[in-house]
């Protein structure tokens, strides 16, 4: 991995979880531009619901915390 994709990931886990889903949101679709048909769509939109349901478990964990 270079310096660059490490900074890149550090910067990201600090972000909110907000913060976290607008950037993943926004790297899907500049991943999609500069693919221009290279990827399936259908490998984009797997990729993309991973990501959220990750998010969400991670959201549900954090809200479990919180209430106890």
């Amino acid at each position: 991995m270079t310096t660059a994709v490490r900074q890149l990931l550090e910067s990201f886990k600090a972000l909110t979880e907000a913060e976290k889903h607008e950037a993943t949101v926004e790297l899907l679709r500049h991943v999609q531009q500069e693919a221009r048909g290279a990827l399936p769509d259908e490998a984009l939109v797997e990729v993309a619901d991973e990501l959220f349901r990750d998010l969400d478990a991670r959201e549900a964990a954090d809200a479990r915390g919180k209430a106890r």
